[in-house]
């Protein structure tokens, strides 16, 4: 059910422009956040508002433009979904847009999937087909409209749909240097991963900072930091608002032979589970620490779906390996790394009342590169968010870190560990 964008006969995008499709959206629901600026310095299309309108048998979503732009439209499975590939745009949509829907529409995501690309991702309440999916330019002093028209389906005609359709583009792949080791440069290589980027925002404070961005300009200071030693290599999965998929993450640590993977995360709890403070640093394994640890790498294992990624054609059978080779050395080095860092960070930060929890974590999948996932605080917790945008608090933090590399590859060496 791939759909380009058409040229609709004017009778139907009249109907449109006049908001005969929206069953009459009030002015506050059509007007974009206030003080929004009308381009961005790279004049990207700017998408200013979306609407729902209909109900559980048909449901449209209209986005506002301040440009036509070319879109492409397909369904996925396992969640129902329905996916809205587009040029960059710059999103400027109201607050908690997408959060609640509507009709067949359950919620939606929005953001950057590559550089260049923006998506959508649209979760359903049930299967449904897209009927329209069109781009309107702008006309009689309207924005151009994006259309999006759905009609419920059976299961079984959704499904066909998908299987006939061709498969979405594949994920974003971090982006790195032309040369990633210097010849004869024998210096660990240490990858930093920033959670979660572009149409994946990770979790959200109450006052509206994003994991995203916070554990991006903490790893981008940690990176700096680790390279100022002058004693290893570093590069990052991502070092701007860009998605990557979580089997690219690994691959990205694995193809270079990294000798350590650090994956930087904020966690948050919702209201009904409680308070929790403090870091946390995680390793992988197939039975979860606790129940809580289970439920954390079972929401950052969704990244994939949050960006509308098609998991069907994922390896599956890769537990029986990943358990045999964490008995290995590979899981000693990583249990050793986080010992470590929870002894450097008590010196620097709160830490959580278990600072040390493992679970069954996609992107510490590794075999052969000793991989942690430190959780910084939870940003769902005063005092821990105030640190979290502390620049102090920042530059303490990541100092604990550093050291706690520069023990790790101590004791590495000095054992005739491989660098």
């Amino acid at each position: 059910m791939s759909v380009r964008v058409t040229i609709l006969p004017v009778l139907l995008g009249a109907m449109v422009l006049s908001g005969l499709l929206l069953g009459g959206a009030s002015a506050a629901e059509r007007s974009g956040p206030p003080g929004a600026p009308a381009s961005t310095p790279n004049d990207f299309p700017v998408a200013s508002d979306v609407r729902l309108g209909g109900d559980d048998t048909q449901t449209r979503l209209i986005v506002d433009l301040s440009q036509k732009i070319e879109i492409r439209a397909f369904t996925l499975a396992n969640p129902y979904r329905v996916v809205l590939d587009m040029p960059q745009v710059t999103f400027q949509f109201p607050p908690k847009a997408g959060e609640v829907g509507r009709g067949l529409i359950k919620a939606f995501r929005f953001g950057l999937v590559m550089q260049g690309g923006s998506r959508m991702v649209i979760d359903l309440a049930r299967p449904a087909q897209v009927d329209m999916a069109f781009v309107l330019g702008a006309a009689n002093d309207q924005p151009a409209r994006l259309v999006l028209h759905l009609t419920a389906t059976e299961r079984e005609a959704f499904m066909r749909s998908v299987a006939l359709e061709s498969r979405a583009p594949e994920g974003s792949k971090p982006q790195t240097p032309p040369e990633t080791k210097v010849n004869g440069d024998s210096r660990p290589l240490v990858v930093i991963d920033p959670g979660h980027g572009g149409i994946d925002n990770g979790t959200r404070a109450a006052s509206g900072e994003m994991e995203k961005t916070i554990v991006l300009e903490f790893s981008s200071l940690l990176r700096d930091k680790i390279e100022k030693t002058g004693k290893y290599r570093v590069l990052m999965t991502r070092t701007d608002d860009t998605f990557v998929a979580l089997g690219d993450r690994v691959q990205f640590a694995r193809a270079r032979q990294a000798a350590l993977f650090i994956s930087i995360h904020a966690d948050a709890l919702r209201r009904r589970e409680g308070d929790a403070q403090g870091a946390t640093v995680y390793t992988l394994s197939e039975q979860a620490s606790d129940a809580r640890a289970a439920r954390l790498a079972e929401a950052e294992n969704q990244a994939d779906v949050i960006a509308g990624l098609d998991l069907s054609a994922e390896e599956k059978d890769v537990a029986g390996i990943l358990i045999d080779l964490a008995r290995r050395e590979t899981k000693t080095f990583s249990v050793q790394f986080a010992h470590t860092v929870v002894g450097t960070l008590k010196n620097a930060t709160r830490l959580h009342q278990q600072p040390l929890k493992s679970a069954r974590f996609v992107v510490l999948k590794a075999p052969d590169v000793p991989s942690v996932l430190v959780e910084l605080g939870y940003v769902s917790n005063r005092a821990d968010l105030k640190s979290l945008i502390s620049t102090e608090w920042r530059d303490r933090t990541a100092d604990s870190i550093v050291r706690a590399i520069d023990a790790f590859f101590g004791t590495r060496l000095a054992g005739g560990g491989q660098n």
